[in-house]
């Protein structure tokens, strides 16, 4: 913090050796002009701090090599910026994401792809995490739309990435090669809070890496590498907008970078303004066809017809927008206007389908529900960012960072619908607005309802997430050689203010809507008008200040004060710190020589402790009963406090000998001891074989681990309102039941083990000039897995003979109260597939010298050939899972790609984009059938449709260089989704009260928002 006062000082007092000098281009380690993907890479040099100290320009922004081909050239992050010499030999130290070691164009047996400042200067993302997510090897990420109804968790807003479809807490996310604290108790990162104009590359490791950078790092690692020595200034704006005028985000941010003190001070500064108008509702066309997956109400283990039914037509069956009779004579009937009632058509449906029917009234059920999720959130960013680096000698440098992030946002996450609402005979409004019907009722009845009027329950969540680090580099001599080594030391801090909205208390709303007519007979005491219409409770408690409610027919919504009184003064929120500390020390040298080059290694030690601690006012924290469960105060949210911590201490060590010249050995190993479950050990080892020039083989196998994390281990525990479909021997019989669903850690579980091995090949043919292309398969095997099964699932277990699951469901009164959902070491996960990237560039005069310009295109596949996941129950291939009841963290298509081209001629660059996946299924071991169908089971679930179409969109952008006196500026148009492709439908259910609200498709895959047109200015001085 200090260096960060400093700057400021020198800046503010305009002190004399402050010499900004013209702007530096960026140095990128690239095979094409788009800084495109590769998957063999030596960049410059960037993470972790152990580089040269004072590079001298003609180092700066050299180009690196590549293996078996020609010096890759340097590119800037100006979009059509020239490559430069491709002739050129790299100079400097080069470190790549996965190893330790430092080398002079080293290249690591693990595979590494790219993505290069120039592809993300031509896309112009609101935020980068969305473009990085674009990677085939890249599924199962969460992004701030696609987290609307994370509400009791708190990761509302977040955008988090995680390879491999492993869940993003097997991703490790590093910046410049250090660790950054989470943005919520869940570890996961929010890429937010990088700053994104300083981004220089993007370095995915897709292997696992838990030897070098230690836990998480299972499915691999995702290093954001900064620009630090940026210099100049730069101002950017973008602004972007849907096709339907709606989504409309703007970005405003600025880059400094100084050098003083006869350039032995760097100072780097960027601060940046983020703004998205939210979408509260999914008003989109294609989300009318009121397309789901239900029970099939004639479906019999014996009739030969399918269990699930997959199509549009389908509607919920138990309310309707203002009210819907559930139970006693007048079931069926449901309220509209003054007075004004109708009998539902329920269509086809049964106990089995509920909460579903086909055709019918499904129009009437669905109108105030659907769609009411948000499309995309209201959000607010604010980050800024500071580096300041001294030179103590040549050989010793000293630097510290600080950054902060705030992030306000709010989305919504449905309409929410209540069933078992209990309306009494004497009811105020029914007798009011409904007297013909009101003359019938002679008992108590129910309704379900979706809410007509009621404004939905939402987030409303605020984040400060504050990163300090100080640390000091340089270089000795040992062995007659020169070695690096840095320290540094790392406190983050993340302050979280998650709270609700429109969340009513639960005993306060049974009393509202229990309202009476005041009358002679019930006045008592209470000093009420008669006539008027007041709660019940009130009569004998006049002070109580309960406000009666409607909650019968559409009639423009409940009073203001009735809503009022049941969401009370403040709605549920909770405050949490999460704190990490992590301190570091590495060195890294050459030893001795081998007949294929120097053998080296790299040797350091970590120390890390991870901490929450929280506050909920004891008003929105829910009951805790002496059985252990709790019981709601609230429709969601019933926060409690998490309070706990853990520490880490790590040594490794990695070694590199190139044994002859062409064949390259490396091994890792990593000691690590947690507070919380003892010692384990991590290890890799890998190797290279490069028989002639134009080809590379290599190979790596890894032993990984994953440790719990804060939220897995110290979660007190949190309450949402669900619902789950019983089956017929349930002792409710069968039909979709409300409880409240309670999600607890637990302390004892253990660090998760994987064994990873990768094999591939890389060509760079001499006789193809500018072409790359590499092929990488992959095994990985997660043992003692950490995870949890859904309310569902527990439902489906227990009443299937898995009799433990039972334990977990919780019955008060002869009703359904609770299911408990809490992690445990009890599964497995066994993920195979292969990569493909391809890479070429030419200058067009190579074909033709009447040709202008340069040409590249860049291709990456990823191939998912099985992720299956066994929970001790039946095994589940998650891999060619595009949607439905299956579909979230660890599902992904069989086939992604993303191809991007480029055409540069001065001053323009045109680039072209097509990503998309593969078709999929609802399940791979779903049994597609319409007739003759075999007895349906919880694994071999007979569908009338297993198949989901895939997708490919197309993105473009053209970009200008221009010049305004001795300044440099850019202007990029950018279209995504240029066709406006609607998303496939998907058929989500059946279980969960809020699939009717959700988008009818997956929209991790497809995309929902539809063309959107961006432009992006920049100028740099």
């Amino acid at each position: 913090m200090s260096v960060f006062l400093l700057s400021s000082a020198l800046l503010a007092r305009g002190h004399r050796f402050l010499k900004p000098t013209a702007l530096a281009t960026t140095a990128l380690a690239t095979l094409s002009a788009g800084g495109a993907w590769a998957q063999e890479v030596a960049p410059v040099p960037g993470a972790p701090q152990i580089g040269p100290i004072r590079q001298a320009p003609a180092q700066s922004g050299g180009p690196v090599n590549t293996s078996g081909a020609k010096p890759a050239p340097a590119a800037t992050g100006i979009p059509g910026d020239d490559l430069g010499d491709e002739g050129a030999t790299p100079k400097g130290d080069i470190v790549v994401t996965g190893s330790r070691i430092v080398r002079d164009g080293y290249a690591a047996p693990t595979p590494v792809s790219v993505l290069g400042a120039a592809e993300i200067a031509a896309q112009a993302p609101a935020n980068i995490a969305d473009f990085v997510n674009t990677l085939p090897s890249i599924a199962g990420s969460g992004t701030s739309a696609t987290s609307s109804g994370s509400l009791s968790n708190g990761i509302a807003g977040i955008n988090s990435i995680s390879l491999r479809g492993l869940g993003v807490g097997r991703t490790l996310v590093l910046v410049d090669g250090q660790r950054s604290v989470a943005s919520s108790i869940g570890g996961v990162v929010d890429i937010n809070t990088i700053p994104q104009d300083l981004v220089e590359r993007v370095e995915v490791v897709t292997g696992g890496a838990s030897a070098q950078y230690g836990s998480d790092a299972v499915g691999g690692v995702v290093n954001f590498i900064l620009n630090k020595n940026f210099k100049g200034v730069e101002l950017k704006v973008d602004n972007g907008v849907s096709t339907y005028g709606d989504g409309m985000n703007y970005r405003f941010s600025g880059s400094a970078g100084f050098s003083a003190l006869d350039d032995r001070l760097h100072v780097l500064f960027n601060a940046e303004y983020f703004h998205q108008d939210g979408v509260d509702t999914i008003n989109r066309g294609w989300n009318n066809a009121d397309y789901f997956q239900i029970n099939n109400p004639a479906y019999t283990p014996t009739n030969g017809q399918p269990q699930r039914l997959v199509g549009s037509g389908f509607g919920v069956s138990t309310y309707t927008t203002g009210g819907l009779i559930t139970s006693g004579p007048l079931a069926g009937t449901y309220f509209l206007g003054n007075n004004q009632t109708a009998a539902l058509n329920f269509g086809t449906r049964s106990a089995v389908s509920s909460p579903w029917m086909i055709g019918g009234d499904y129009k009437v059920t669905m109108a105030g529900h659907r769609g009411t999720n948000s499309l995309l959130p209201t959000e607010e960013r604010i980050g800024v960012f500071n580096r300041v680096a001294y030179d103590l000698t040549n050989d010793i440098q000293i630097y510290g960072q600080f950054s902060w992030n705030r992030y306000e946002g709010q989305s919504f996450y449905q309409q929410t619908p209540s069933t078992g609402v209990t309306i009494q005979p004497d009811n105020a409004y029914l007798r009011t607005y409904y007297p013909t019907l009101a003359a019938q009722v002679t008992a108590p009845f129910t309704i379900g309802t979706s809410n007509n009027g009621f404004p939905a329950p939402g987030s409303d969540n605020r984040r400060e997430v504050f990163r300090y680090v100080a640390g000091v580099n340089g270089k000795f001599r040992l062995f007659g050689r020169t070695w690096k080594w840095n320290a540094y030391y790392q406190h983050g801090m993340t302050k979280a203010h998650e709270e609700l909205t429109n969340t009513w208390n639960v005993a306060r709303m049974a009393l509202a809507q229990d309202a009476v007519i005041v009358t002679s007979a019930n006045v008592g005491s209470s000093g009420l008008a008669l006539g008027s219409i007041a709660c019940r409770s009130t009569l004998t408690a006049p002070t109580n200040g309960c406000v009666p409610i409607n909650r019968l027919g559409i009639h423009g919504g409940p009073d203001p004060k009735a809503l009022a009184y049941i969401y009370g003064a403040g709605q549920p929120y909770r405050d949490e710190t999460i704190k990490e500390d992590v301190a570091a020390a590495s060195a890294s040298g050459e030893l001795f020589n081998l007949p294929g080059g120097p053998a080296a290694v790299a040797l350091g030690a970590e120390w890390r402790k991870e901490q929450i601690s929280g506050y909920v006012p004891t008003e929105y924290q829910p009951v805790r009963n002496a059985n252990g469960t709790t019981t709601n105060n609230w429709l969601y949210g019933n926060y409690l406090p998490n309070f706990g911590e853990y520490n880490v201490k790590e040594g490794f060590i990695e070694v590199d000998l190139p044994i002859v010249k062409g064949i390259n050995l490396n091994a890792a190993g990593r000691y690590t001891d947690y507070s919380t479950s003892g010692a384990v050990q991590t290890w890799k080892v890998g190797g290279t074989y490069t028989p002639l020039p134009d080809i590379k083989f290599r190979a790596t196998y890894s032993h990984d681990i994953r440790a719990p994390n804060l939220q897995e281990l110290f979660a007190s525990g949190t309450a949402r309102t669900n619902s789950v479909i019983m089956p017929a021997n349930s002792p409710l019989g069968a039909g979709a039941f409300q409880f409240v669903e309670s999600t607890i850690g637990n302390p004892n579980l253990k660090p998760e083990k994987a064994n990873t091995w990768t094999a591939g090949a890389v060509a760079t043919p001499r006789w193809l000039p500018g072409f790359t292309m590499s092929f990488d398969y992959y095994d990985i095997r997660i043992t003692d897995a950490i995870g949890s099964i859904t309310s569902q699932n527990t439902v489906d277990f227990c009443y299937s003979g898995s009799t433990a699951y039972c334990n977990n469901i919780v019955y008060n009164g002869g009703a359904l109260s609770q299911i408990v959902i809490q992690p445990f070491n009890f599964a497995s996960q066994h993920e195979t597939g292969f990569d493909i990237d391809a890479t070429y560039r030419t200058d067009l005069s190579a074909i033709s010298a009447d040709l202008p310009g340069s040409f590249s295109i860049s291709t990456a596949i990823t191939h998912y050939i099985k992720n299956v996941i066994n929970n001790g129950i039946f095994p589940i291939d998650y891999a060619g899972v595009n949607g439905g009841s299956l579909a979230g963290t660890y599902n992904a298509p069989h086939w992604v790609y993303r191809v991007s081209a480029f055409y540069k001629v001065d001053p323009v660059t045109i680039n072209l984009v097509a990503r998309g996946f593969g078709s999929g299924v609802y399940g791979n071991d779903y049994i597609q059938c319409t007739s003759g169908c075999p007895a349906s089971t919880n694994q071999y679930r007979t569908i009338n449709n297993n198949h989901i179409p895939g997708a490919t969109y197309f993105d473009a952008s053209i970009s200008f260089k221009f010049s305004a006196g001795s300044h440099d500026g850019s202007l990029t148009f950018v279209v995504n989704n240029m066709f406006n492709k609607d998303p496939v439908l998907v058929g989500n259910g059946p279980d969960g009260n809020n699939v009717p609200a959700y988008a009818q498709t997956s929209r991790q895959l497809y995309d929902v928002v539809g063309r959107v047109f961006r432009v992006s200015a920049g100028v740099k001085f």
